[in-house]
């Protein structure tokens, strides 16, 4: 027969475990089916390699440059980017998907997964050597929505300069195919149809943020945009344009 002291002992146990099971089994405030789901399949966002050395650009952009741009303020945005993704409904998305959907009240994705695709556009849209000019069917579309050349790089040097603080110039595709420039703030662009006047498909963009100038050009800003246009790569524009018409 069970002793008296045993038998109070084992009552104890069995009763702490019987208390124990329902409680870790029924969290509240956990992860909804849909985030778990976007959890797992989630695969981080990666800083992308330049297609050239950091010295390639210059004089238009200097070496130094190069380096913090890339190397600190892309990978910064990449970074925070993907811890503001671990748990939101927009984890596993495209880059494209994720930046289209940001609402005003998405600040950590907005302006994160902004400043991701703006960079990786623009590191692409640029190139060593001589820039040439737009030719093809994008050529043909400039003169049509903007009756030369000049006059496409006059409208969007002006976007450019004029753009209070920080943010970006840009080249687009509306929904209509044609083709617009305009300006937006921060790391906002024109795919940000929830957030823009203006929506569409930029296919070349300028940043003009300080740091992606002001080692070499300081507050002269327009001649910055001035040498812009001489590293462009009017194929990649070409291409991105031949690929949306």
């Amino acid at each position: 027969m069970m002793k008296k002291r045993e038998f109070l002992k084992t009552s104890s146990i069995l009763t702490v475990g019987a208390l124990t099971v329902p409680m870790s089994s029924c969290k509240s405030g956990g992860e909804s089916p849909q985030q778990a789901e976007n959890t797992k399949s989630f695969t981080p966002f990666a800083l992308p390699q330049l297609p050239y050395a950091f010295e390639a650009l210059e004089p238009s952009i200097d070496k130094m440059t190069m380096e913090i741009h890339h190397g600190k303020h892309h990978a910064g945005y990449v970074r925070k980017l993907n811890a503001a993704l671990e748990s939101h409904a927009l984890a596993g998305k495209s880059l494209d998907d994720i930046v289209s959907s940001v609402g005003p009240d998405d600040a950590a994705i907005r302006n994160n997964g902004g400043g991701h695709y703006n960079h990786s556009l623009f590191w692409e849209i640029i190139k060593p050597g001589e820039s040439q000019m737009p030719y093809g069917k994008l050529s043909d579309a400039i003169n049509s929505n903007f009756g030369s050349f000049e006059k496409l790089k006059e409208e969007f040097s002006t976007a450019a300069a004029t753009r209070f603080g920080s943010g970006w110039a840009w080249l687009s595709l509306d929904s209509n195919n044609k083709l617009f420039v305009s300006s937006t703030p921060n790391q906002d662009n024109p795919l940000m149809s929830k957030l823009v006047s203006t929506p569409g498909h930029p296919i070349l963009g300028l940043d003009v943020w300080e740091h992606a100038y002001y080692l070499k050009y300081q507050n002269k800003r327009k001649d910055y945009i001035s040498n812009f246009f001489n590293i462009i790569n009017w194929e990649e524009v070409a291409r991105r344009y031949d690929a949306l018409v």
